[in-house]
């Protein structure tokens, strides 16, 4: 079947779900393969559950004339994803990085909210599946897409920009993550610049940190289109910090106007993520006062820069996922909040390879600089290295969590980050 004969079918129905277990009435399923499941196994179940029809493609799993079978389920939700993107003819915007990502898109979406009906990635759905599902919710009266890009080898971001077609992008920041799959920080470097490439290719437009040397390099080696994060609609624009002692309090100046903002986040890191969400939403036409009514309103969610207060103590949340940037610049961050009494519980930083080692004992070495003595540290890596620093070590977070169950912490701050397979959210409640 071709895929515009497809678009009529998806046209129809309620949506499109690779999930047997959660599909909706109406909705298209796509029998994925993945690392331990055949897709095409569920596709009965899917269609028992109401599913239109049942995209498969192994023949052995076709029944009647509502499962279709294609080459590569796979290829072809893909497939379907851009054609609806060439159908919908709005803007589309990408944004990629090693951090940052996610709250730099929630954040433009929250602040063109404002003024369009915009659809933007849900969570992290920002790989060769999110993009296209992402894709492929959004409504036919939408009028802006923000499309997270996530990569952990090269060739990926190419992939999603040939799928998503951007007009325009963003790289928040290029560090070390997923050293495991890209091999080098030059690999990371040529994986992220991708979307640049594409880009060039389109005669699309890049938004950018113009303070960030690297990138500033990449612009003008690679794009033909460029817009400053300091003058994106041709004004100067000023993002800068007030107090970072607990939530993080910043200053926008934007043609002779100057606003002060209270956020939900902590840490001054998180403002380079807001200039860059204030510059993509006012190159895109938003005004300063949507921008900073939406920063204000806007709470952190799923453990990215996140206080939460228990009652007993205050949790800088922080571990949806960790690298050695993000966590040096977490750390860095919490050392600046207003507390007599801080607790620092970090779990190990996984992809990383070869340099693990090294990345891992050169945040202990971080923490002994600044002094912060009460430290606990999650998995095999941090409990390998820590005993001469002195910290407190354990296996895991279901141990963490059973210890601060018998030793409770109270009264304090106290910051929890590590990567999202060592789930450090499991302290949380008995914090």
């Amino acid at each position: 079947m071709k895929t515009e004969q497809l678009y009529s079918i998806f046209r129809n129905s309620t949506g499109v779900s690779t999930d047997s277990r959660t599909i909706q009435k109406g909705e298209m399923f796509f029998s994925l393969w993945g690392s331990n499941h055949n897709g095409n196994q569920f596709a009965a179940q899917a269609l028992g559950k109401g599913a239109i029809c049942a995209v498969i493609d192994d023949p052995l799993y076709e029944t009647d004339e509502r499962t279709i079978l294609v080459d590569d389920c796979l290829i072809e939700l893909q497939a379907l994803a851009s054609h609806h993107r060439k159908e919908l003819k709005v803007p589309l915007i990408a944004i990629t990085g090693t951090n940052g990502k996610t709250t730099t898109k929630e954040l433009v979406a929250a602040i063109m909210a404002y003024s369009k009906k915009v659809h933007a990635s849900k969570g992290n759905l920002n790989n060769h599946i999110g993009v296209p599902l992402s894709i492929l919710s959004a409504p036919a009266d939408t009028e802006l897409i923000i499309i997270e890009m996530g990569a952990s080898h090269q060739g990926e971001i190419r992939t999603l920009c040939t799928i998503a077609r951007p007009d325009y992008g963003v790289i928040t920041n290029i560090g070390t993550a997923h050293l495991e799959g890209f091999g080098s920080f030059g690999n990371i470097v040529k994986a992220k610049t991708e979307l640049y490439e594409y880009l060039k290719k389109t005669n699309g437009v890049a938004i950018y940190n113009d303070r960030n040397p690297l990138l500033s390099e990449q612009i003008y080696r690679t794009v033909n289109r460029a817009v400053p994060y300091s003058a994106p609609d041709g004004t100067d624009l000023i993002v800068e910090p007030v107090s970072c002692t607990k939530n993080l309090v910043v200053r926008l100046i934007h043609n002779k106007r100057e606003k002060v903002i209270s956020t939900g986040f902590f840490g001054r890191h998180n403002v380079e993520n807001i200039k860059a969400a204030v510059a993509v939403s006012l190159f895109l036409g938003a005004n300063i006062d949507d921008a900073a009514a939406a920063i204000e309103a806007y709470k952190p969610l799923n453990n990215r820069s996140q206080i939460i207060e228990t009652g007993r103590n205050t949790i800088f949340c922080d571990s949806y996922n960790a690298n050695p940037d993000s966590m040096r610049t977490a750390i860095e961050a919490f050392a600046e909040t207003d507390s007599p009494k801080k607790v620092v519980i970090l779990g190990d930083m996984l992809e990383l390879g070869a340099k693990a080692h090294d990345e891992h004992l050169s945040i202990l070495r971080l923490l002994n600089s600044l002094g912060i003595s009460k430290v606990m540290l999650v998995g095999p890596v941090f409990k390998s290295l820590a005993g001469t620093f002195g910290f407190k070590t354990f296996h895991d977070s279901e141990r963490l969590r059973e210890y601060l169950q018998i030793k409770p912490v109270e009264g304090a701050y106290v910051l929890v980050k590590g990567s999202r397979g060592m789930m450090m959210e499991k302290a949380y409640d008995s914090l």
